[in-house]
């Protein structure tokens, strides 16, 4: 059984940063590639980020720059660091491999303020 839990999120004001950690079961860690997905009010869920086994990431255009993606295999954790958080980064947060399960974990808030 594959279990997603993230954490991390909550509130920050417009510049700051969070750090964003999901710890799934190892089933996961055996695909290739893990990602995190977000999804805003009246958006649809959208992969951000992305890293391979092997450690090669990808961005989404917005996030570019700003965000970090990094995986710790043997803890079996995912990592998305945020920095330079702006109102639009404003969405929750899910983990998932990519391409994506059928099934997805609670998510994490994150709310950026002005």
């Amino acid at each position: 059984q594959v279990q997603l839990v993230e954490s991390g999120g909550g509130l920050v004001q417009a510049g700051g940063s969070l750090r964003l950690s999901c710890a799934a079961s190892g089933s996961i860690f055996s695909f290739v590639v893990l990602g995190w997905y977000r999804q805003a009010p009246g958006k649809e869920r959208e992969l951000v980020a992305s890293i391979s086994r092997g450690g090669t990431t990808t961005y989404k255009d917005p996030v570019r720059g700003r965000f970090t993606i990094s995986r710790d295999n043997a803890r079996d954790t995912v990592y998305l660091q945020m920095n330079s958080l702006n109102p639009g980064d404003t969405a929750v947060y899910y983990c998932n491999a990519v391409p994506q399960l059928s099934f997805w974990g609670q998510g994490t808030q994150v709310t950026v303020s002005s």
